[in-house]
Formats: C-alpha cells, sequence, structure tokens
C-alpha cells in the first residue's frame, strides 16, 4: 500500500472512530438516495431468504439435503459428471409397497394392489426429481445469480461510497491542514461513487424486477405441470383400486374347511413309544344314500332376493331342490316358499335325480 493510500485509511478510520465514539455528525445522503438503499436492503435479504425455503420445500429433510450436498461436492472434486438425486419421499415409499406387494404375491388381491401403488408412487417420484430441475434452473440459479452478481455489486458500490464519505468528512473539518483541492477531490469522488450506487441501485429495482417476476412465474408454471401431472397419475391408480375392488366384491366368499383333527384312544397295550396313546383320524361320514333321501343343498351365504320369483335364504339353511333350471340357477323350497337361487350359493348335499 502506497503512503497515500495508508495515509487515507487512517483519515477514514480517525472520522468513523469521531462518529462513533464522539457524536460527530458525517455528511448526510438524500432520502431518495436512502429509500432506495433501504428496498435494495430488503430485496437482498428476500432473495437469500427464498432461495433457502425454496430448497427445504424442495427437499424438505434436512439430513438428506446435507448429505445430498456433500456428495455433489465429492463428485465435482473426482470430476464425476452426473451426482446422485435427492431421495424422494413417493420413492422410498414406493419401494416399500412393491417389496412387500411381490412378497405377498401379486396374484393376491391385496399384493397386487401395493405393487400398483408403489409404481404410482415411483412414478410420482421422477415427477418430483423434474420439479426439482425445472425449479433449480429456471427459479433457484437465476435468483442466485442474482445475488452473486447485480446485489453484490451494489454491495461493492455502497461500502465504496461509505468509505469516500468518511475520507471527505474528515478532511473537510480540518481547513488550513489539508490542502483545499484535496478537499475538493475528495468530494467529487464521493459524488462520483453516490452516482454509481445510486444508478445500479435504481436499475436493479426498476429494470430488473421484470425478471424476477418472470422467474417466479416460471416457478408457479413448474408446481402447476408437477400437480397436474400427479394429479393424473394417481387418477389411474385410483381407477385401478376401485376396480380391485369391484371385482372382489364379485366373488363369492369362500368358507374355511377345517381339516379333520386327529383322535387320540387308549390303546390296549401300554407298551407303545408314544404313550398308550394311538392317533386316529376320525372317519368321515357315511355316504348319505341319494335313492332313500330329498334332494337338498347348503346355503353357503346368505342371498337376499332381487327380483319377483327368487328364493331368499341365510347361510346354513338346509333348502329342498325341486329343479334345476339351467348351469346356473335351481328351483327350490324353504319353509314353504319356493322359488329360484343361484347355483354358486349353495353347496349341493343330496343332487336332483336325472
Amino acid at each position: 500500500m502506497s503512503i497515500a493510500g495508508l495515509k487515507k485509511q487512517i483519515y477514514k478510520a480517525s472520522q468513523m472512530v469521531s462518529e462513533k465514539v464522539g457524536g460527530a455528525e458525517g455528511t448526510k445522503l438524500d432520502e431518495d438516495f436512502k429509500d432506495l438503499e433501504r428496498k435494495v436492503d430488503v430485496t437482498s435479504k428476500a432473495v437469500v431468504e427464498v432461495i433457502s425455503k425454496t430448497s427445504e420445500y424442495l427437499q424438505p429433510n434436512p439430513a438428506s439435503r446435507a448429505k445430498l450436498s456433500m456428495l455433489n461436492t465429492m463428485s465435482k472434486i473426482r470430476g464425476q459428471v452426473k451426482s446422485p438425486g435427492y431421495p424422494q419421499a413417493e420413492g422410498l415409499l414406493g419401494e416399500c409397497m412393491a417389496k412387500y406387494g411381490r412378497d405377498l404375491g401379486e396374484e393376491t388381491n391385496f399384493g397386487g394392489a401395493l405393487v400398483d401403488a408403489g409404481e404410482t408412487m415411483k412414478r410420482l417420484a421422477e415427477v418430483k426429481d423434474s420439479l426439482d430441475i425445472d425449479v433449480k434452473q429456471n427459479f433457484i440459479d437465476p435468483l442466485q445469480s442474482l445475488y452473486d452478481k447485480d446485489i453484490r455489486e451494489i454491495q461493492h458500490h455502497l461500502k465504496k461510497l461509505e468509505g469516500r464519505r468518511l475520507d471527505y468528512d474528515y478532511k473537510k473539518k480540518r481547513p488550513g491542514k489539508i490542502p483545499d483541492e484535496e478537499v475538493k477531490q475528495a468530494l467529487e469522488k464521493f459524488h462520483e461513487s453516490k452516482e454509481v450506487a445510486e444508478t445500479s441501485m435504481y436499475n436493479l429495482l426498476e429494470t430488473d424486477q421484470i425478471e424476477q417476476v418472470s422467474q417466479l412465474s416460471s416457478l408457479v408454471e413448474s408446481q402447476l405441470q408437477y400437480h397436474q401431472q400427479a394429479v393424473q397419475i394417481l387418477e389411474e391408480l385410483s381407477t385401478k383400486l376401485k376396480e380391485r375392488i369391484t371385482e372382489a366384491q364379485s366373488r363369492p366368499r369362500r368358507e374355511y374347511v377345517p381339516k379333520p383333527k386327529p383322535v387320540f384312544e387308549f390303546a390296549e397295550s401300554i407298551d407303545q413309544s408314544n404313550g398308550g396313546f394311538t392317533p386316529t383320524v376320525s372317519a368321515p361320514p357315511p355316504a348319505r344314500n341319494s335313492a332313500s333321501e330329498q334332494p337338498c343343498c347348503k346355503a353357503l351365504y346368505d342371498f337376499e332376493p332381487e327380483n319377483e320369483g327368487e328364493l331368499g335364504f341365510h347361510e346354513g339353511d338346509i333348502i329342498t331342490l325341486t329343479n334345476q333350471i339351467d348351469e346356473n340357477w335351481y328351483e327350490g323350497m324353504l319353509r314353504g316358499q319356493s322359488g329360484f337361487f343361484p347355483l354358486n350359493y349353495v353347496e349341493v348335499i343330496v343332487p336332483l335325480s336325472h
């Protein structure tokens, strides 16, 4: 640093101490300039905060964000072009659903539904990744560029202006000790810095704000596109699940039939290895004599008649068979009432004689 530069630094430091400690007043800037400075300060804070909150909106998990930032840094150091993406919650949920759906078996209703839902969630994660990319390119990056270039440049001009103000105030309060020419030069530099700072702030607030509103519009467009795609994907899943429900409801309910239990009988010889008990399977019930018994069937489910001529019954009722209408319907009697009923709701005990 030259001697003149060193002296200038001493002048500025001395003036700053005089103002902060001694209460000396410096040159006041006009209200229009102060208003511009205040608006630029608010704009600067808004840009920084909006960038931060937008990143949190796109990637809400702070631990995942920190890990992703570290991995991206390592990728740059290693010269890797492609860096890992943020683990979307929809993708993690989709992987979980698909895994357990396959474990249950896609042939089962719940297992197949889980696989469908899992694949849908993974599609949503891909759409969310596209939203991340679009918002970063069209909103976050331009705002970051605005801060790094325009706002930092204004901050530099304001800092330079403050330094020249301190230099001018120091020199003008020491007539006789500081040559008039030097005081005049200090004043000219102060006005020059003020004009540069004022012009740059005006341009930011009046001209560049059109670009900022355009960038905000890009954010909204990206969100709108994401939600439209998400609605379409979820509607497809909703239709599939409703079809599964309808199909499951239309199928007759299968009743659980337990296996015969082994019966333990005390054996005559107590020398058997199992302590004298011999397990035997209970004998099946004797075959019914279809020739001597009336044709009948047992109701497996409740049947509510919907049309005239149909016979209603409850699960467990024994219905007398009188005729088979076709391959799907019987005619029978129950408690003095005669009517038709579906074959798949009953189990034939004694078939009709042909």
